[in-house]
C-alpha cells in the first residue's frame, strides 16, 4: 500500500503540507499548519498523531492527547 495522506493539523483542522504513508513514523516531529500558522510538536505511528505539550507543571501522563487527524488520499 503506497497510497499517501495528508496530515491535517490538530489546532485548525487545515491540511498541512506534510504528506505520510500508512508505515510512516514521526518522533518529536515539528508540524506547521499553514493555515493557522502555528507549530505543534507531534509523534506520528499508524497514521495516529499524539501532541507533545511542552513540558511544565504538569505530570508527563497530561502532557500529552491522542487524537487521529489524518485525511485525504491520492
Amino acid at each position: 500500500d503506497g497510497q499517501q495522506k495528508w496530515v491535517i493539523c490538530p489546532k485548525c483542522g487545515g491540511k498541512t503540507r506534510i504528506k505520510i504513508r500508512n508505515d510512516t513514523v514521526l518522533i518529536n516531529f515539528p508540524l506547521f499548519c499553514p493555515k493557522c500558522r502555528k507549530e505543534t510538536l507531534i509523534d506520528l505511528k499508524q497514521e495516529n498523531i499524539t501532541i507533545i505539550k511542552e513540558p511544565d507543571a504538569q505530570t508527563q501522563a497530561d502532557d500529552q492527547q491522542s487524537m487521529t487527524v489524518i485525511v485525504g488520499s491520492f
